[in-house]
């Protein structure tokens, strides 16, 4: 899984972005880069999942013979929708079939991406049709399974055995329950683990700065077939030098397309405020590149110049060279994850007097006796929706911070379950009891401190690695104001960076996080402690939540796209290997 990495400390690594490395001064400008990229597109990691399916004792509906069944495939989306993936073959008399066609689906790590399954029997007068132009009004209905795509790739064989069952707003009379079982296997395309490692450079590149030489970097993106580029790669900052050699970077075969389809090559001067200058670019396909590199002869960077009303490519001295281009295979999200790796899931919540009085609706803790949820309420159900699928017990951590709890001392991290034992709930519905209980039984207080929840969060992690646990942790804080204890923030994360944990930070209410951006490296720089050490890599990503249109995926899940690369940053700049 993923698209492309450049950095050492995360060889054969992250992918989307660079781990951090310590002998770099330069990977700050490098995250700054990141955000650019999503600027223009870039997105999170997917990888291509092959679905294959068999059933075992279908209904037999026919007088004569056994069933004929066929399979059609809907996504859900989150407006409750259908839209159709595909349909299998038929096949002949039989109540225990395994279908042939393959099913191809994008699996994205942040998205609750659910499946529907119906089987229908086909009725001998289309058997010559085609299976795409066949009416399902004119077939008879077998039966319906239901589920989310990642609980099928988190279990370590991928197989997963669901009951069929009637529904009856198909409109279809059946008063036999017992529809049989449908058995959905899946598999990772080998393309999504094929990946190309490029050593780039650049000569005589030009000047773009007044007072120094360039600080370029290079942007890779693949042309999409309406004519639109999409960044998928990136080097890092090299400052002053109008010479640069990268990094290796590691180019995913599948998210390209193939060898041969082209790509944009754009060599940018890097600028603080984000408005990067173009120096040259290349179009070339991964095999131009290769041949560019067994020649060892380079490639004049162009720049699309102004000509009256037209656009011409003003040839450059500078050039691009390829100086190593190998193939290799790497180990995927989904490969740790079948080797028995999972992520646990851990949230603390903002308890703090500037929520407002829980018993007042303008307060961001009101529960509304609708139903409807609040904004705090809204982003743990966002994140541990698409996280439950991952935790095996699906047993929570849930810590609560900046209140008074019943004649005792401010508290900044308490069990949001009231416990003094443990801190543990469990799943969706036991985080939420346990926040409307703390509601019930803690006064709102201050000042507004990470410091207790990142360590505490921390000591999990430590103590899982200690014993040799495969778990990977996210820590989920939920805040509605700029956190007070900044440099204590600050030193817990740079010491949390060498453990197995990511922690996501959402902002709610109309607070100005603009500080809060400081501890989420991809705005800024690489966090700091106050003794000089730097974090070993980003763990942190901020997001202020707002609300979003009905069928829109949420800030909240979309800042977990982050997370599979963060994984994979870790585990790979440690050499932990996948159990497979």
């Amino acid at each position: 899984m993923g698209n492309c990495f450049s950095n050492d400390a995360g060889a054969m690594s992250a992918v989307g972005g660079t781990a951090a490395s310590h002998a770099n001064p330069y990977d700050a400008p490098n995250d700054a880069v990141d955000l650019f990229l999503r600027s223009r597109g870039y997105n999170g990691l997917f990888s291509q999942i092959e679905i294959s399916l068999a059933a075992v004792d279908l209904r037999d509906r026919d007088v004569l013979s056994k069933s004929d069944p066929m399979v059609v495939i809907y996504t859900k989306g989150r407006d409750g929708g259908l839209s159709e993936l595909g349909r299998t073959e038929v096949v002949l008399n039989s109540l225990n079939p395994k279908w042939i066609t393959k099913q191809n689906i994008t699996y994205h790590f942040e998205v609750v991406q659910t499946l529907v399954f119906r089987v229908y029997d086909i009725d001998t007068q289309f058997h010559n049709s085609e299976v795409k132009m066949l009416k399902l009004e004119e077939q008879q209905f077998l039966g319906e399974a239901t589920c989310v795509l990642s609980e099928i790739i988190s279990k370590s064989d991928r197989l997963l055995t669901l009951n069929l069952e009637y529904r009856e707003e198909l409109g279809r009379p059946n008063p036999h329950r017992d529809c049989g079982k449908l058995i959905v296997h899946a598999e990772e395309s080998f393309s999504s683990k094929t990946a190309i490692e490029m050593s780039l450079r650049c000569s005589d590149l030009e000047y773009k700065d007044l007072f120094s030489k360039s600080d370029p970097f290079l942007v890779i993106s693949k042309v999409a077939e309406s004519g639109i580029t999409i960044p998928i790669c990136k080097t890092e900052v090299i400052k002053n030098d109008l010479k640069p050699l990268w990094k290796p970077v590691y180019l995913n075969i599948q998210q390209v397309g193939s060898k041969d389809s082209p790509l944009i090559m754009e060599c940018f001067n890097f600028n603080n405020n984000g408005k990067h200058d173009l120096i040259g670019k290349v179009q070339k396909s991964l095999a131009d590149l290769e041949k560019l590199h067994d020649s060892r002869q380079g490639e004049h960077l162009f720049l699309p110049t102004a000509v009256g009303h037209d656009f011409h490519n003003k040839v450059l001295k500078s050039q691009l060279f390829v100086d190593k281009f190998t193939e290799t295979v790497q180990h995927t999200f989904l490969d740790y994850l079948a080797g028995g790796c999972e992520l646990n899931f851990m949230v603390a919540v903002d308890f703090t007097a500037s929520n407002g009085n829980p018993r007042l609706p303008d307060s961001l803790h009101y529960i509304d006796p609708t139903g409807r949820p609040n904004a705090y309420q809204r982003a743990i159900i966002d994140v541990v929706e698409v996280l439950q699928f991952y935790d095996s017990d699906k047993r929570f951590p849930a810590w609560g911070f900046g209140a008074r709890p019943i004649d005792g001392p401010v508290s900044h991290c308490f069990n949001l379950n009231g416990s003094s034992h443990h801190c543990e709930v469990e799943g969706i519905q036991g985080i939420m009891m346990a926040y409307a209980s703390a509601l019930q039984n803690v006064s709102l207080a201050g000042p507004t401190l990470f410091g207790p929840v990142i360590t505490n969060a921390a000591f999990n992690a430590s103590q899982s690695l200690a014993n040799g646990g495969r778990k990977y942790f996210v820590l989920l804080i939920i805040t509605d104001g700029v956190v007070t204890d900044l440099q204590e923030t600050k030193d817990a994360l740079v010491k949390a960076s060498d453990l197995p944990l990511s922690i996501l930070i959402v902002g709610v209410g109309g607070a100005d996080f603009k500080e809060m951006e400081i501890l989420d490296a991809d705005k800024g720089e690489r966090l700091e402690s106050s003794t000089g050490r730097v974090a070993s890599r980003d763990i942190v990503q901020f997001v202020p939540f707002r609300d979003v249109q009905s069928g829109e995926i949420s800030v909240v899940q979309a800042l977990l796209a982050e997370l599979p690369a963060q994984f994979l940053t870790y585990m790979r700049s440690r050499d932990v290997k996948p159990i497979l």
